[in-house]
This record gives structure tokens, sequence and C-alpha cells, in this order.
């Protein structure tokens, strides 16, 4: 990965002289790897066919008195600077192998070869809002770029950074903190409608996307007034836009995470021993994922689906779809209790065990370990993901649904579609390791070129597949990933019921 950089590291020199401006704001240089952007001259590298500019600061460093306040727009500078090393990761439990700071706020760029204008993929990298990076090797956006995307990795503040307000410890003016983290994906997603143009992206063609919590924050977004235009498509891979906090709630976990802390002061602690004590707070909370985005009246005025189906996405175009078993990642296989609160991000247990209770009848053929971790999955990841979907098409916007059921045939989850089990596939990276490897690189092939395809503003489609069609609330027509893939209509329509007026 190499030493990481900071913002003062620039390769010093007259490089706003090695190329002409053109249009006044940015440009290439003869060979694409130097750009003017309105901050700044960027030096890039090469790696295979896509120019990659790597730490690209799109905010300024949001620490000193910046700790906890939402994210400011990037200064300047003069001079070249390199953007040949990635940035640190935003501070988080672990993370031993790369290096973590509270000066986080970059992104990374794949970009094709030529001028373009080429569409763009804005990726949210996943981790429960309290983990993940940027830079993850497996979320390499060569083969996008390759494919004649512009693909751009952004990074977020996580954990009591990025997700906690901080308005009962520090004051009214801390108040709404607890969205920080989305504020941070929509100044990436500012920089990008300014800036992209400079690498040959086209900022009339962004697609957001992301898995898990990152494709949370994208669905998020969808009902984020002052984030409309910053894109025109979204990409969710297992997320749904339920974590979210009604400004109570948000209240009530920033004087618990309070509690915790003690009298510190919180504005001058280490932010390692800010880590420490979030991770303290979590394990004692009642309820999964305390820390998230909140409904706090500015932002978000209200629940993000009733946004979206008011037609705050009318004429975008969403890929949305889950993973058949996501919990048995979590809670399986044979856990040791039932699932309680820490394992469920939306409902109390007393609603869920309610709902989990009709499981069997449902499925009696089902193993107890095979219903717990159905239910599990509708509850946090399939329900919330099929009402942002819902909402969608209601408001007036275009879309398709999928379902993954490919699993492996060996290891500890075999015969499971776990949660992230697609993400190598998106990024056609697919595994030597399991026992269907041959299977898994073929199906890889195809997820990845449907996903290019939608990227680049048509129908997903790949060959090999079955035609796909848009989604309707009527017929639910679904494209189910497999070994031989197929589309489905109304799947899994009993238990969907199960879940009616919930969530």
């Amino acid at each position: 990965m190499g030493m990481m950089i900071s913002r003062r590291m620039f390769v010093a020199g007259a490089a706003a002289s090695a190329f002409a401006l053109r249009g006044g704001a940015w440009a290439q240089g003869p060979d694409g790897l130097v750009v003017r952007t309105k901050s700044g001259v960027l030096r890039g590298e090469m790696a295979g066919d896509a120019r990659v500019f790597r730490g690209v600061p799109f905010a300024e460093a949001p620490v000193g008195a910046l700790r906890f306040r939402p994210p400011v727009k990037g200064k300047a500078w003069t001079g070249e600077r390199a953007a040949t090393e990635f940035a640190a990761a935003a501070m988080q439990p672990g993370g031993g192998t790369f290096s973590q700071s509270e000066d986080c706020l970059y992104l990374n760029v794949w970009a094709p070869k030529g001028k373009g204008p080429f569409p763009v993929f804005v990726w949210i990298h996943g981790g429960g809002f309290t983990g993940g990076r940027s830079f993850d090797p497996v979320q390499d956006g060569a083969k996008f770029a390759n494919a004649g995307i512009v693909c751009v990795t952004v990074a977020y503040r996580l954990g009591v950074f990025g997700f906690l307000d901080f308005e009962p410890l520090l004051g009214a003016s801390y108040a709404g903190s607890a969205n920080n983290g989305l504020r941070d994906v929509i100044a990436s997603l500012a920089w990008v409608k300014e800036d992209i143009g400079a690498f040959g992206g086209d900022a009339a063609r962004v697609t957001i996307g992301g898995e898990s919590a990152g494709a949370k924050l994208a669905d998020i977004l969808m009902g984020v007034p002052s984030a409309e235009g910053l894109f025109h498509q979204v990409i969710s891979e297992s997320g749904g836009a339920e974590r979210i906090a009604p400004r109570a709630n948000a209240l009530k976990v920033g004087k618990g995470f309070g509690e915790v802390w003690g009298k510190g002061d919180l504005l001058t602690a280490d932010p390692k021993a800010l880590i420490e004590a979030q991770t303290s707070f979590m394990k004692t909370w009642p309820q999964h994922f305390p820390l998230r985005a909140e409904i706090d009246g500015v932002l978000i005025p209200r629940l993000p689906v009733e946004t979206i189906a008011a037609g705050s996405t009318k004429g975008k175009r969403l890929l949305i779809g889950t993973n058949r078993e996501e919990s048995a990642s979590f809670i399986g296989p044979h856990p040791a209790k039932d699932p309680g609160a820490g394992d469920l991000g939306n409902l109390p247990v007393g609603t869920f065990d309610e709902v989990y209770a009709k499981y069997a009848g449902l499925y009696p053929e089902m193993s107890v370990e095979g219903r717990r971790i159905r239910a599990t999955t509708a509850e946090e990841y399939w329900i919330p993901s099929m009402r942002a979907l819902d909402a969608h098409v209601r408001g007036g916007g275009k879309a398709w649904d999928y379902r993954v059921d490919f699993f492996e045939t060996t290891g500890r989850l075999k015969d499971y579609a776990y949660h992230s089990l697609e993400t190598p596939m998106i990024w056609d990276k697919p595994r030597e390791s399991v026992g269907n490897a041959v299977a898994e690189a073929s199906l890889s092939g195809q997820m990845h070129a449907a996903w290019v395809a939608f990227i680049q503003g048509e129908t997903p489609a790949a060959a090999g597949l079955p035609v796909w069609p848009a989604y309707r609330s009527d017929t639910r027509d679904t494209m189910i990933f497999d070994t031989t893939s197929r589309i489905e209509a109304k799947p899994q329509e009993a238990e969907m019921r199960l879940w009616d007026g919930l969530l």
C-alpha cells in the first residue's frame, strides 16, 4: 500500500504551466496523468490501462476546531500535488494493517485513458458506520475504468466522529452532528460535480453506490433534498434507508456515550481514546448499531422513504438487491441463542419475535438455524431494501431488483448466500480459494458486466443472463443470481407479507 501521504506532501514546481487550461476551470496534461482541478494540480500514475489518482482531498481535515463539525470545503493549493498514495482511513476499532487518522476526507479516482466524457461511479464503502476504508483491495476501480467508467471511492468519518449527536455533551451548535458522516459523502459528491471533468468524467452521469452501510447511506441520500442534484442513478447492495434515528433517539444515544466517556475534554481528547470509549459504549447499549444518521429536521427533514415516495428520485434509476441469507455472516451458523437486541438493526425484540414466531409455520421444512438467519436477514436488509425500492417506484423512478442465491460449496458458511458474498464479483475479482471457483468466476463476469451496463445508462444485462425486466410493484420481477440465473416473479411473497406495516 505504501506510505500514507499528508495534505502537505506535494511535488513543488510550476506544473500549472505544463499544459494549457481549457475553459478556464480544469484540464488534463498531454499524458492524462497531470490534471488541474479547481483546487490545484494533481499528478497521478498508470495502473495497467487505468489512470489512478489516490489520496485526493475533497474537504479540510476535520480536526482541531473542525472536530465533530460539518465538513468544510478544501482549500486550494499551489504547485503540483502527488496523488500516488492512499490517504489514511477514518478512525475505527482495530485496523492494524492500515493507517488511521481523523484527517481522512480523501477520495481515489480510477479513470480511463482519453478525455471522455465518461460516466462516473462513486463507491461508498461499508462497515457498519464504524469501520471500512475507501482503498480496500477488492474495490480497486481498474476494471470499471477499463470498461469506460470513471470510478471514485470515497471516505467519510466513522463511529462517534461521524454518527453521534454531540449536542447533549457540547451544546446546541453541535446539533445534528450524527449526520456528519453523511455530510462527508455529500461533500465528496459536490467535489465530483465540480471537478470530475478534469479526469474525463461526466458530471451529468453520476451513479452512487455501495454495499451494506455504504448502500444504506446511498439509499438515505435518495431522501436528502440537498443531495438531489449530485447524482442520477443509485446502486444499492444489501442496503435500505431505515438505518436512521429519530432526533430524540439520537440525543439519547449522545447522552449514553457521554456517561461512558466521563468528564474528559471531548474536543482535545486523543482520537484513540474516543474509539476505546465507543467500543465500551457499543458493548452495553441495548440497540444494535446505535451510531447512525438522524432525522435532524435540517439535512434530513423526515424518514427518507417518505421523501423518496414523494418524488425526490423521480426520473432517476435504481439497481437494488440483497443476498438470500445475509445474516449468516453475523449470527450463524449455530448461534448460542435466539436473536436478541444485539442482532436487530430496526425493531425492538418484542415486535421482531411476533414476526419470527410465524416463520416456523411458513418454512416448516427449514432448520431453526435457517429460519433464524432468514428472519434477521429480512429485518436488517431485505425488507428495508424493498421499502426503499417501492418508495422509489411510487415516486416516479425506474428500478431493477435482484437477489443473490449463489453460495460457496466449502467453508464455514457453505450453502449460504451470506452478507458481502457478491462484493468481489461486482468488482470482477472472483476468488480462486472457494470450492466452486469456476462457477463464481462465470457469475462474476456476468454481474460486473450488468453493473457496467447500468452505470452506462443501459438496461443491466450480460451474456448468459436472462432479460432483466424493470421492477413493477405488482409483479416484482427479480433477477436471481445463481449458477444458472433466472427471473422470478414475487419471490418470497408469503414471507414478505409477514412484514406488512413494519419498518
